[in-house]
């Protein structure tokens, strides 16, 4: 195996040099902003050296990553002086392969490798690692490299262009981030009749958790339950009454979400163009109505 190096000393790049190491892998250098995590870094893998700087890492290892914060991604390769036929590879879900152009023009092949998964801490992200889904962007020879890596981690590919790259990362926001906003939304709720936030959490938890197995195990768009999926006019609208006269804050978010759900009630076949009609004219009147309140207060 080739000689692997890791710039950035972080959750992703520990995750991903304990994994790739455990698999063949031969991480042989580290650097990071802060010594004591590269040193954490290294003592996971057998055989890694912890490096004084970036150029050193460079200098050791044929491929690179440079798994810092995104912002310093383009200082670190703007900063190194890389070798010819390189990889280095960068591991942000937003950022393009070109940011890594000083690279390039060095005559290093350049690339992006980055997980489609969450990262709450390094033991965590250790564990899900195998199993992602890895967004690739690479030419040849580097992408067939990159696919055996993401392969040797049990995961799946998706190999995209420099302009997928930006909604390629919203999408993933949508997905795991503002699920976790969705969750604090419902928490708060259940705070008006008196239940804390802790308690709501594990009261939610298998109904999310039936929810994802859902999405995975019967699909978009059937997967779709609730009120709009039936086309319940009578229970959206108590709770559009409820959340104007005491959850103003929350009213236009359920609203919004409601209007993007409706092509999917209709696609599960479950309501018919006409009470689309209604749910939209619903959703869309009280919204004026809240708009009109929000306006006078």
């Amino acid at each position: 195996m080739v000689k692997t190096g890791f710039i950035g000393a972080g959750t992703t790049g520990t995750a991903l040099a304990v994994q790739l190491s455990q698999r063949g892998c031969q991480v042989v250098a580290v650097s990071s902003r802060s010594l004591t995590s590269a040193e954490k870094l290294a003592s996971r893998v057998s055989g890694c050296l912890v490096c004084k700087g970036a150029q050193e890492v460079a200098d050791t290892a044929r491929f690179v990553f440079i798994t810092t914060p995104d912002d310093a991604i383009a200082k670190v390769a703007a900063e190194v002086q890389w070798h010819e036929k390189q990889h280095v590879v960068h591991c942000s879900g937003a950022h393009s392969v070109d940011i890594l152009e000083p690279a390039r023009q060095y005559g290093a092949n350049t690339g992006c490798f980055h997980p489609l998964q969450t990262f709450a801490s390094v033991e965590q992200a250790i564990d899900n690692v195998p199993g992602s889904t890895f967004a690739l962007e690479a030419e040849e020879p580097l992408l067939t490299i990159l696919k055996d890596m993401a392969t040797a981690l049990e995961g799946d590919v998706v190999v995209l262009k420099a302009g997928d790259k930006v909604l390629y990362h919203a999408a993933a926001v949508f997905a795991c981030n503002y699920l976790v906003t969705l969750v604090k939304l419902a928490t708060d709720l259940w705070r008006t009749f008196g239940v804390p936030p802790a308690q709501a959490t594990k009261a939610l938890m298998p109904l999310l958790q039936g929810t994802l197995s859902n999405i995975e195990n019967v699909g978009l768009p059937n997967c779709l339950t609730g009120p709009i999926a039936r086309g319940d006019l009578g229970t959206i609208g108590r709770h559009l009454d409820a959340l104007e006269k005491g959850n103003q804050s929350v009213l236009g978010i359920y609203k919004e979400l409601g209007l993007q759900t409706i092509p999917i009630s209709l696609a599960k076949r479950k309501i018919d163009s006409q009470r689309a009609e209604e749910l939209q004219a619903l959703l869309k009147r009280n919204q004026k109505c809240g708009d009109s309140h929000e306006n006078n207060a």
